[in-house]
């Protein structure tokens, strides 16, 4: 069966490193707070000001002025600080943030990334995405593997617009891993019970050995 929304999350957590500073994006990424390893030190990085976030809240410990840059409620953690969202940027822009673990509506086979909006539909804007694929030292995208009409969303070319351009190293979708590499994608890992040829079946980008 290919992986759910909470196993995305918990394969991603396997990006993480001891000591990592890290931004998650909104949607599956935000998961990824969930699954750190036990023993392991991450400190989770915020747009909107926020340095040090926990998990999420249990009901009886939702503070509604803690929130991330998806407004979703999230917990504080002893070490966490707060600022401008203009310092928080200056982290990213900086180099500062080791990993970004984003959303996608589509990836290119070289690793262009459109994750912001769709032509004639009304969407919040930009955020804080084009500075994290251009100032964050790796970026790995977390998605379902089509869309809703069983299209694929790992292309040989982006059709929306795009956030940046050759910036995702990694992709992990509900069907498997891949590795952005010379001529396309490299299957890193399958999800259990999903073959090999389902995968190309629903890959329209150039799959590589």
């Amino acid at each position: 069966m290919p992986w759910t929304r909470d196993q995305i999350a918990q394969r991603a957590a396997q990006e993480l490193r001891d000591g990592f500073y890290v931004n998650l994006g909104i949607g599956i990424p935000t998961l990824v707070a969930n699954y750190i390893p036990d023993g392991m030190t991450v400190t989770l990085q915020s747009e909107n000001g926020m340095l040090g976030m926990g998990p999420f809240p249990t009901p009886d410990k939702i503070d509604p002025d803690l929130i991330n840059a998806g407004k979703q409620t999230i917990t504080a953690l002893p070490k966490t600080s707060y600022f401008s969202s203009s310092d928080s940027f200056g982290m990213i822009r900086g180099g500062h943030i080791n990993l970004s673990i984003l959303g996608a509506m589509e990836v290119s086979e070289n690793g262009d990334l459109a994750n912001w909006m769709v032509p004639g539909k009304l969407v919040k804007g930009m955020g804080g995405a084009m500075d994290l694929v251009a100032g964050v030292k790796r970026c790995v995208v977390i998605m379902d593997h089509t869309d809703k009409a069983g299209k694929s969303k790992l292309l040989k070319k982006c059709t929306l617009p795009l956030t940046g351009v050759h910036c995702v190293q990694r992709i992990i979708t509900n069907l498997g891993v891949f590795d952005v590499v010379k001529g396309g994608l490299k299957i890193a890992e399958i999800a259990p019970g999903v073959t090999a040829g389902e995968i190309k079946s629903k890959t329209e980008a150039t799959l590589v050995s």
